[in-house]
């Protein structure tokens, strides 16, 4: 705020000097004290600091117009309110901080922490953990706690009647000794917790691919937009140009209306990368977790930059096979499904539990109501120990028909994966095929673009002086936006094929962006 300290003194001054000559009828019946605290406040107001510029530019015009709005004639009130206005007006230019331009490092990491589909795949981990200890329940101890109570009265046999209250007291505590289900049920536990964490780093990998790729979309529109709008200030000069000549009488109307229906053509392309502009701003503004509606659209800082790549297939074939958290993802499924196929299958075999049954009775004597006669009443308490076990001899397909299912599971999870692993190599193949065929036009289109400027250039300094007709200054007009515009299409190209490379080779928990440079040094800079 210091530099704007002396200019907002200066038009503050400046206001007072001139509302003073135009209300000097009304100054004179202002009282001496409000002149005195009137220029006791500007010298406050010029001692004052950088950092109490704020609090005097909104205190000394509420002092002002409080002091002054009784001796000041009802016309001249408004004035006074309109001040206080344009005070409030520079304090909000003080004030306002606009929102910087967002680097594309920064970017991956907001994503990182507020992407909602990150957030929910957070959330699927605390799910995993719970599903964890359903699996693991097969190995602790079931225990119930029963109290029954009551009252007993009537004739009951065995010569007792009347009321009477009873109250009983009952455990039961069951232990799985011996299960084929137990050991594939543990590991079945722990492999869904790391599915879900596999799940989570594929969430990850897809929210950050998308918001990169969303960031180049919006450096290649806005850079193709300052093309296309360079190329439409240099026609509307041509159109003055040619507005000139056909006043002077050195061209004919034809001319003038040529040269205005080319600069009119680019238009709509312009207009065309402001939308692809605004839609890859939303796109990054999704993928950050930012709400459109509260929050300014994030402006993406830099300019796409091409960088020469070699790649090896084998040796990033070989390290993608290691890393990729899809293919880790597919692996975990065959194993869950062998695991479950176990669990299924373990009903082949027998199942051995223990059991402890007690029972306290606190008063002797309580007919049980069951029983037929007086020796089979309670007569105190009593523990229970037992061990029991099952055995499925005879299938009637209900366990068969599981395990086939399970099987079919398994088999299919297996399929998949080998189908995602025969897949990297070629996915490897074409990625760099397509970054050493876009190299090739990119140094082409270089060239090009150089040869297309300097030809347009003269073309343009001819067509000013009419050694040139306006259909040659057409066609290099078009060529050089074309080659500009292919230069540009070329190097965003890379820069998504450099992206979809480190999509392929799981490298997006080691990516760090660095326009310029080489890209072996570009890694673990953005840590999961």
């Amino acid at each position: 705020m210091w530099q704007f300290r002396g200019s907002a003194q200066f038009r503050i001054r400046l206001q007072r000097r001139e509302e003073r000559k135009s209300q000097r009828s009304a100054c004179c019946r202002c009282s001496q004290a409000a002149a005195k605290n009137d220029s006791a406040m500007k010298l406050r107001f010029a001692n004052q600091t950088s950092h109490s510029v704020a609090v005097a530019l909104w205190a000394t015009p509420h002092e002002h117009v409080k002091r002054m709005g009784a001796a000041l004639p009802t016309g001249k009130r408004p004035q006074q309110a309109g001040r206080v206005h344009v005070l409030i007006l520079i304090l909000l230019a003080f004030f306002a901080h606009p929102i910087g331009a967002v680097t594309l490092q920064e970017i991956l990491q907001t994503a990182l922490e507020k992407n909602p589909a990150i957030q929910e795949a957070k959330a699927g981990l605390e799910q995993a953990a719970g599903q964890r200890l359903v699996f693991r329940s097969v190995i602790w101890p079931r225990a119930e706690l029963l109290v029954p109570a009551g009252v007993q009265a009537g004739h009951r046999g065995a010569g007792e009647s009347g009321v009477k209250g009873f109250g009983i007291g009952r455990g039961l505590l069951d232990q799985t000794l011996f299960s084929m289900a137990v050991p594939p049920s543990l590991r079945r536990g722990d492999i869904e917790v790391l599915i879900a964490q596999q799940q989570l780093n594929v969430a990850v990998v897809e929210q950050l691919h998308a918001a990169r790729l969303a960031f180049y979309a919006a450096l290649y529109n806005r850079s193709l937009e300052s093309i296309r709008d360079e190329q439409h200030q240099k026609l509307e000069d041509n159109v003055a140009t040619q507005k000139n000549r056909f006043e002077a009488g050195l061209a004919d109307r034809s001319a003038f209306a040529s040269a205005t229906v080319q600069a009119d053509e680019l238009v709509p392309q312009i207009e065309a990368a402001q939308r692809a502009f605004r839609e890859a701003q939303l796109d990054l503004a999704l993928a950050m977790g930012i709400d459109p509606a509260r929050s300014s659209l994030p402006q993406p800082e830099g300019e796409l930059q091409f960088i020469p790549t070699r790649i090896d297939v084998d040796a990033e074939t070989a390290a993608a096979l290691q890393r990729r958290a899809d293919l880790k993802l597919a692996h975990l499924f065959v194993r869950a499904a062998n695991e479950d196929q176990r669990i299924v299958a373990a009903d082949y075999y027998p199942a051995i539990a223990g059991s402890v049954h007690g029972e306290y009775v606190p008063v002797t004597g309580i007919h049980r109501q069951e029983s037929t006669s007086r020796t089979q009443d309670f007569i105190g308490s009593e523990i229970k120990e037992k061990a029991a076990y099952t055995w499925r001899v005879v299938d009637n397909g209900k366990v068969g028909g599981a395990v086939l299912r399970a099987r079919a599971a398994r088999e299919e999870n297996e399929l998949t994966c080998r189908k995602l692993e025969s897949n990297v190599s070629r996915e490897l193949s074409r990625i760099a095929n397509d970054i050493e065929t876009i190299a090739a036009r990119e140094k082409s289109l270089a060239s090009a673009s150089a040869s297309a400027e300097d030809s347009a250039h003269t073309v343009r300094e001819n067509v000013a002086t009419g050694l040139a007709s306006l259909l040659e200054y057409r066609v290099t007009q078009t060529g050089f936006l074309k080659t500009k515009s292919g230069l540009l299409d070329a190097v965003y190209q890379h820069n998504v094929a450099l992206a979809e490379l480190d999509r392929a080779t799981g490298r997006y928990f080691q990516y760090s962006y660095e326009p310029i440079g080489s890209r072996s040094k570009a890694v673990d800079s953005l840590n999961r």
